[in-house]
């Protein structure tokens, strides 16, 4: 497989923008953060696509930390050891949302239309950088009345042992994953934060997303417009005080278009589990989402009736916590694959 670069000069300004465009189907496209290839904290339905790819092809993203470099800084991580691409960004890119994801994307998948799912394989996923940070502010995190100050803390990344150096005899086994991956809302709710989740997904902060998983997303617009950004190292169930270790990655995904299903909220297939997810900001209702996503598809897919599916979910499914922090609370239901025997 090649990797196509093309150069289009605009004679309407002077300088010439860099991206790559799609030439035939089965091909494998890199996307990387510049200022011309990103969004700053949102999701917006009438943003151009940076990148136009056929169903079925890969594509290799560029993400960046989740932090300004006043943050990193503030961690205790020198500004050489800032990547340029985020220094470029943070300078060139004035609009922006309330959190400081740095989305690449978004990328238009050709056939994909309002109605139909979008099929995103993460076949890979590698640190880029040796470290990451954690903060918390004034006010936010789901202890704010106990933790009512800003605070930084850099750690970091041992590649070779695939842990993290928190502390002296703490040390956290690595779990790279994407804390966002979605498409663009509905194009009547127009512009919406990075921060919560919904039927878009977004900030979905879900750990099970690791390589080798796969994620389904109901489309809402022509062409989806997929991002992912907002990479972690690491993070336990909850994220607790509002970041995980936040740090940069490189992701390879496929994406295809599925026009033989129907969702609303979105699903999730690991190796080993069925995972069907809800978001709300009363953390019983996101369980209830999420579980009666997980029935419809024991009804759907497995061939139980409703009453069966119930009573299967109470025998076999796992409900967790995936994040309490995001405006929205996250609750993911995991079905173990094992148990089908067939």
């Amino acid at each position: 497989m090649k990797i196509r670069w093309v150069s289009l000069r605009w004679l309407s300004v002077p300088v010439c923008i860099w991206f790559f465009v799609a030439v035939a189907a089965g091909e494998t496209y890199h996307l990387a953060p510049t200022s011309k290839t990103v969004t700053w904290g949102y999701f917006d339905a009438t943003t151009p696509p940076v990148l136009r790819v056929h169903s079925g092809d890969m594509v290799d993203i560029e993400t960046l930390v989740a932090a300004v470099p006043a943050q990193l800084e503030a961690a205790g991580i020198k500004r050489d050891q800032i990547q340029p691409a985020l220094l470029e960004i943070d300078r060139e890119v004035k609009d922006r949302g309330e959190v400081p994801h740095i989305l690449s994307g978004p990328i238009y998948v050709e056939g994909a239309e309002p109605g139909d799912v979008l099929e995103v394989k993460i076949l890979s996923i590698d640190l880029t950088v040796p470290y990451a940070v954690n903060f918390f502010l004034p006010g936010r995190g789901f202890l704010p009345d106990e933790f009512p100050y800003a605070y930084a803390k850099a750690t970091s990344l041992d590649m070779a042992r695939q842990v993290a150096n928190f502390a002296p005899g703490v040390a956290v086994p690595l779990h790279p994953f994407f804390g966002v991956m979605g498409v663009a809302p509905p194009a009547l709710t127009g512009r919406v934060s990075s921060g919560p989740p919904w039927i878009h997904s977004g900030n979905m902060d879900n750990k099970e997303l690791v390589a080798g998983t796969t994620l389904y997303m109901s489309v809402h617009v022509p062409g989806a417009l997929f991002s992912a950004g907002d990479g972690h190292a690491a993070q336990g169930d909850g994220e607790v005080c509002v970041t995980a270790m936040e740090t940069s990655l490189r992701g390879t995904f496929q994406l295809t278009v599925r026009k033989d299903m129907k969702l609303r909220w979105p699903r999730a297939e690991t190796p080993t589990h069925y995972l069907t997810m809800g978001f709300n900001e009363n953390l019983e209702e996101a369980a209830k989402i999420a579980l009666n996503e997980m029935l419809d598809f024991l009804v759907s897919e497995k061939h139980l009736t409703r009453s069966e599916a119930y009573i299967l979910a109470s025998d076999a499914v796992d409900l967790r916590i995936t994040q309490l922090v995001d405006g929205k609370k996250g609750v993911h239901a995991l079905l173990p694959k094992a148990i089908f025997i067939h």
